[in-house]
């Protein structure tokens, strides 16, 4: 099998480490404070099974959002360097497509 697509199944595969429990939304009630100290010393915390939520401190939360650029900004950045992009033609004296159905109205 090829190593990369090895490596990509692997990072993509959904079920948790064995170590790692799932809590039930019922053990989470009674056991908040324990999964939130679980969360900070061990990492995130996953609650239920059909519908899952993962519990994760602020900061490793957080760490992840600030690397996020705008959107904006990303584009210019990775522009691709050397290729020509035509431009379409942005004067007012251009055709508009369905202007004929706009006027007949």
């Amino acid at each position: 099998m090829d190593y990369v697509f090895e490596k990509q199944r692997q990072s993509v595969n959904h079920n948790p480490p064995s170590r790692q429990r799932i809590w039930t939304v019922a053990e989470a009630k009674a056991r908040l404070s324990e999964i939130l100290r679980l969360a900070e010393k061990e990492g995130p915390q996953r609650i239920g099974a059909r519908r899952a939520f993962v519990v994760v401190p602020a900061d490793l939360w957080n760490s992840g959002r600030d690397k996020r650029k705008p959107l904006g900004r990303w584009l210019v950045e990775n522009l691709p360097q050397g290729v020509e992009l035509e431009l379409p033609d942005r004067s007012s004296s251009r055709e508009a497509p369905f202007q004929e159905e706009n006027e007949a109205k």
